[in-house]
């Protein structure tokens, strides 16, 4: 079999990780801890619901940022905090999946998939759209949120979660990939996505239907999830 074509896994285990005044490890097979711990010189925002222990020497409080970051999960508000301080603190997300996170270098960007973000040092900028018309052929809902995150000075990391397992493949200039609209977790602003619909008959007097895919058309990169979870957003 050819493997050149294959998304390839991402590490599900880091033992020593290091971020901008930040070092970091992920344990964990089924459902993975992210574990830092802070020098004092970086804070690190994230969502505030995903916080499993700290150390006392953290202080917890809300993340200053230009708009707002106002979202619910299943009718449940989410708002942006940071840990500042030196210490250490724990996230987990509620669901089986795969811990990972991306370096970004000054002025480097990646868009998220919503409620895929973990957490971020506090040198990465933020911002967020909703893309509408995929909600509406997928979940009934009125679109989904996209995240956008920037490397600022010296560059920063991220974060994200993924259910299941998370692969990336990497795409070149003009290569195609097709994929399950709730498979992918993140690309390269070079990464155009549309939407594809296919139909599927199953004779000449039988029923039909569609299959959705989302296209992806290189360069850059994109992750994808083996599992998919879909997390109602208030409208």
């Amino acid at each position: 079999m050819h493997t050149d074509y294959i998304p390839k896994l991402l590490p599900t285990m880091v033992e020593a990780g290091q971020a901008p005044g930040v070092m970091f490890r992920v344990d964990g097979e089924l459902v993975p801890m992210l574990t830092m711990e802070l020098d004092g010189s970086m804070p690190v925002y994230f969502e505030h619901h995903i916080i499993l222990w700290k150390t006392p020497s953290l202080e917890v409080r809300m993340h200053p940022m230009k708009g707002a970051f106002k979202r619910a999960i299943a009718g449940m508000a989410i708002f942006m905090t940071e840990a500042a301080g030196a210490g250490q603190i724990a996230f987990s997300r509620d669901g089986v999946g795969h811990v990972f996170h991306l370096n970004l270098a000054p002025g480097q960007q990646v868009e998220v998939r919503e409620h895929q973000f973990l957490a971020a040092t506090a040198n990465v900028d933020y911002s967020f759209r909703r893309l509408r018309g995929v909600g509406n052929m997928l979940f009934g809902g009125s679109g989904i949120f996209i995240d956008t995150f920037t490397g600022g000075q010296g560059g920063g990391c991220l974060w994200l979660h993924g259910y299941g397992n998370v692969f990336e493949k990497v795409l070149g200039p003009g290569e195609v990939f097709d994929v399950e609209p709730g498979g992918w977790v993140y690309k390269d602003p070079t990464v155009n996505m549309e939407i594809k619909m296919f139909g599927l008959r199953t004779g000449l007097l039988g029923g039909s239907g569609n299959l959705i895919f989302n296209r992806f058309t290189g360069p850059g990169r994109i992750g994808l999830q083996s599992m998919y979870l879909h997390m109602p957003t208030e409208e």
